[in-house]
């Protein structure tokens, strides 16, 4: 069965397994989220819910917003976000989706927004190989060879070149759930996820399954 929650990044840190073997976890404030919307086959021509997660101040909704969260009956979140499910009719708006959606030993899918690495060369954004580090040389971190000067005379699509590196959507696959603390929130995920601490991620059970 599909399931999915929105969450906030604490930060990394570690904890020992019964065997005394230290795990590195990450730790995720996983909802909780209320259902704000359900889209329905009929209405939409889908089936699926839209959650909101986090709470925000009033000043910083527009009218809108508070319309539709007012419609739904809930308090105002500062993020939504729509999953489609299976099994949508076991929903209700004004629903409340916490942490313990998910077990211990469950494998799951984060995506969030990676770390934005801002402008940079070939060598970091690609991994591409320095020239000679020789005085003579004059070539050692530039981005090297663009094609043929005479024919085709341009140079292709998708050259790998300096540019804006990282914010961008990216999903870490088949991670272990290692511990869920429902009274706190906190989903506790074995390795690395993205983005930096405070970022909104969705954690999804895993299409590896």
């Amino acid at each position: 069965m599909k399931k999915a929650i929105l969450g906030r990044k604490i930060g990394m840190t570690q904890i020992f397994d019964q065997n005394g073997k230290v795990v590195p976890v990450t730790v995720v404030e996983a909802g909780p989220c209320v259902v704000v919307q359900k889209k329905t086959v009929e209405k939409d021509g889908y089936e699926a819910i839209q959650v909101g997660f986090g709470d925000v101040r009033e000043k910083l909704v527009n009218k809108p917003a508070k319309g539709h969260f007012a419609k739904a009956g809930v308090a105002l979140k500062r993020r939504l976000k729509e999953f489609r499910l299976e099994d949508v009719a076991a929903y209700e708006v004004g629903q409340e989706i916490k942490a313990d959606l998910f077990q211990a030993g469950e494998k799951v899918d984060v995506s969030g927004t990676s770390k934005g690495k801002g402008f940079q060369g070939t060598i970091k954004r690609w991994n591409g190989h320095r020239g000679p580090m020789t005085h003579g040389s004059k070539f050692h971190r530039s981005v090297g060879s663009m094609g043929a000067s005479s024919d085709p005379s341009r140079t292709f699509k998708n050259k790998k070149m300096p540019g804006h590196m990282g914010a961008e959507k990216t999903t870490v696959l088949n991670l272990e759930v290692v511990k869920v603390m429902p009274e706190k929130n906190l989903i506790l995920i074995k390795g690395g996820i993205p983005g930096p601490n405070k970022g909104t991620v969705v954690i999804r059970n895993t299409v590896k399954a």
